[in-house]
């Protein structure tokens, strides 16, 4: 995980621009807001409705899946959605329920490129498959939807260490190819013991340890956002937090280390929409509230 992967400068200002598009049709008194309106893979979409207040609340369906939506001002409300490396690129639709009509809205999701890696673990590591508990409390993390917003602004680097690896890179592990994988966040080569604070305003939710049976995450901590969105900070040394506690964005967590299925001492930072690994980097450099 120490290979150094670049991304294009062009490829990651298309990621960030938010341009919107506002939707109306005839007798249809709500208008949808989608950011941004020609997404690439790995981005978050952001889909705002205002409307007169209802009584029932409104929801969103995209790819298959339908998600609620959370008011974040008066006739206000929004849902967050996920895209990644594995979704097909083309013209997609989501539907937009107010409880009085179904309104369709139409996003053309961009294609774009990733890097293919080829990382070689260690024989006491290559066999790791993960053990049930630890992925069923991280399945359950991952599906956490808090109707309450915790985080305030861009998410911050949570360690200072350097990039090593973005987001959405293929591999092969020990010359095998992962099919269906992609690397779901973004590592730093922070120090062994170096400092690991929480990118934004959350409440701990997950504390897992090597020693439990976290063979894969090793010594994880997942904060709960609000809204369906979550962070996962894998592999570290030490934790500091336990289950239950709200953090501040720049409170210290934890500290980088080399538990789990890790090559080196690194930060793997993931960062979950609705349950599915998003690109963070949009997240750090434009504010998504």
């Amino acid at each position: 995980m120490r290979l150094k992967v670049r991304r294009g400068i062009k490829s990651l200002m298309l990621s960030l621009i938010t341009v919107a598009v506002v939707l109306a049709l005839p007798g249809f008194a709500a208008q949808v807001r989608v950011n941004p309106s020609s997404p690439e893979l790995g981005d978050t979409l952001s889909v705002v409705l205002e409307s007169a207040a209802s009584a029932t609340q409104p929801t969103v369906t995209w790819q298959g899946k339908t998600y609620p939506m959370f008011a974040i001002g008066p006739n206000r409300m929004r849902v967050l959605l996920p895209t990644t490396p594995l979704d097909q690129p083309g013209t997609k639709s989501l539907q937009v329920n107010d409880g009085t009509q179904v309104q369709n809205v139409t996003v053309q999701l961009r294609d774009r490129d990733f890097p293919t890696q080829s990382i070689w673990l260690p024989p006491d590591k290559e066999e790791l498959q993960g053990t049930d508990h630890e992925f069923d409390r991280v399945d359950a993390f991952k599906a956490l939807v808090t109707p309450e917003k915790y985080w305030n602004g861009p998410f911050l680097r949570p360690n200072s260490g350097e990039i090593t690896t973005i987001y959405g890179v293929r591999r092969y592990y020990n010359g095998d190819f992962a099919e269906d994988y992609y690397h779901r966040g973004v590592d730093y080569a922070g120090g062994m013991g170096s400092p690991v604070i929480a990118p934004a305003a959350g409440r701990v939710a997950l504390v897992g340890r090597e020693s439990e049976g976290f063979q894969i995450h090793g010594n994880v901590i997942g904060l709960d956002h609000g809204q369906g969105v979550g962070s996962i900070l894998m592999h570290l040394s030490r934790i500091d937090v336990k289950e239950g506690d709200f953090v501040q964005a720049g409170q210290v967590i934890g500290a980088v280390g080399s538990s789990g299925a890790s090559t080196g001492p690194h930060l793997h930072w993931g960062l979950y929409v609705q349950g599915q690994s998003v690109d963070p980097v949009p997240w750090r450099y434009a504010a998504i509230d």
